[in-house]
Parts: C-alpha cells; sequence; structure tokens
C-alpha cells in the first residue's frame, strides 16, 4: 500500500510539473505572438483606415468643389499697382469662411451615413511572416469615425518658372478613427491636404501677402 502510494504522488508531482511546464511554453507563445502580431495589426488597421478616410474625403472635397463651381478667384484677389506689377494678394475671409463650415459639414454627414466601413487581411499578413503574407483565411477589418472631423482653409507659394509664383488653396483635413479586428482596437488621427484652387502670378509676390497666407 505505502508503495502504491508513494508511485501515486509521484505519478501527481510529475503530472503537476508537466502540466505547470505545458502553460509556461503556451504562456511564452502567446506574448511572443503578442509581440509579433499586435505592430502588423496596428499598421495595416491604420492603413486601412486611413484609406478608407481618404477615399470618403476626397469624394466629398471633389463632389462640393465641382457643384459649387468654385475657382481661385472665389477665394483670393490678386491686386496690381499702376505699372501692373503685383501689389497683393487679398483672401475673401467671407468665402473661405463658409467653404470651411460647409465642407466641414459635408465631411462629417458623409463620414456619419458611411457608417461602419470594412476592409480584410488574411491571418499571414498578420503574422509579419513575408512567405505568409497574404495567405491563410481573411479577417475583418471594422473602420468607423471617433469623432468630427476639422477642415481649415490654407495656401502655399512656389515658384512656377523665372518670374513666376504658383499659388495654391488647399483644405487641411484632420479626423479620427477606429480601426479594430478581433482582439485589437487602434484610434488614429489621419490628416489630408486637398487642393481646392491654383493660379499662376507672374512678377513678385510682396513679402506680406505671402506672410498673410502662410500664417
Amino acid at each position: 500500500m505505502k508503495r502504491r502510494s508513494r508511485k501515486k504522488g509521484k505519478f501527481r508531482k510529475i503530472s503537476v510539473l508537466v502540466i505547470s511546464g505545458i502553460i509556461i511554453i503556451l504562456l511564452i507563445s502567446v506574448l511572443r505572438m503578442e509581440k509579433a502580431v499586435r505592430p502588423m495589426a496596428e499598421m495595416q488597421s491604420r492603413q486601412a483606415a486611413r484609406l478608407t478616410a481618404n477615399k470618403i474625403i476626397s469624394e466629398t472635397v471633389a463632389d462640393y468643389i465641382s457643384e459649387n463651381n468654385y475657382t481661385y478667384s472665389d477665394f483670393a484677389v490678386v491686386l496690381y499697382d499702376n505699372s501692373g506689377r503685383t501689389a497683393s494678394i487679398e483672401a475673401l475671409s467671407e468665402n473661405i469662411n463658409r467653404v470651411q463650415s460647409e465642407l466641414t459639414s459635408e465631411i462629417n454627414n458623409n463620414l456619419s451615413e458611411s457608417g461602419e466601413a470594412s476592409a480584410k487581411i488574411s491571418l499571414g499578413s498578420l503574422s509579419g511572416s513575408y512567405l505568409l503574407s497574404g495567405r491563410g483565411p481573411e479577417v475583418k477589418i471594422k473602420i468607423c469615425p471617433a469623432g468630427d472631423a476639422s477642415v481649415k482653409l490654407r495656401s502655399s507659394f512656389d515658384s512656377a518658372g523665372i518670374n513666376q509664383t504658383r499659388h495654391r488653396i488647399y483644405a487641411e483635413i484632420s479626423a479620427d478613427f477606429i480601426s479594430s479586428i478581433p482582439l485589437y482596437s487602434f484610434e488614429t488621427e489621419e490628416n489630408f491636404e486637398l487642393l481646392l484652387a491654383e493660379t499662376i502670378i507672374v512678377g513678385d509676390v510682396p513679402d506680406y501677402s505671402v506672410k498673410a497666407w502662410s500664417s
């Protein structure tokens, strides 16, 4: 009886050690997998969010500008002196403020109406392995807005050739998104610059006009 009890006790100890070893190995494997998968999941999720946001926002801005037939003269006026040289460039603040407000509303409406967008990625791509990239079953990435987008009209000046300056007016748009896959969720801020109008100005542009528009 004593021998049987000793054998049972020894067997139990060995069993406990084996189970403990298996658990430790599983934990280490899970931690290693987490370390390998999470960065790839975050990168792929953010990329999917950016592509989705870019599509919705770009289409919204393009449709808005097309419907309203906006051109450079709706945003700015180039004034010349008596000798025909550029004296100043004046912003049409009322139009600019209205466009900012309307574009913000249009973008947020379209983002809300789009609801929960989605994209797909293979499990192999999440592993980070080049050999497994694009292989295996697909995982769904869910994408949705995390808040209201903001729109700010900006402008830039750059050389367009000898004695010529290109003045561009663009919308600077910022929006927050939440992208998620099973077990992971990531929040990201995406920023876009979309051209609204531009013109070529012949001659020197006064520094004070450049500073006023670039502020």
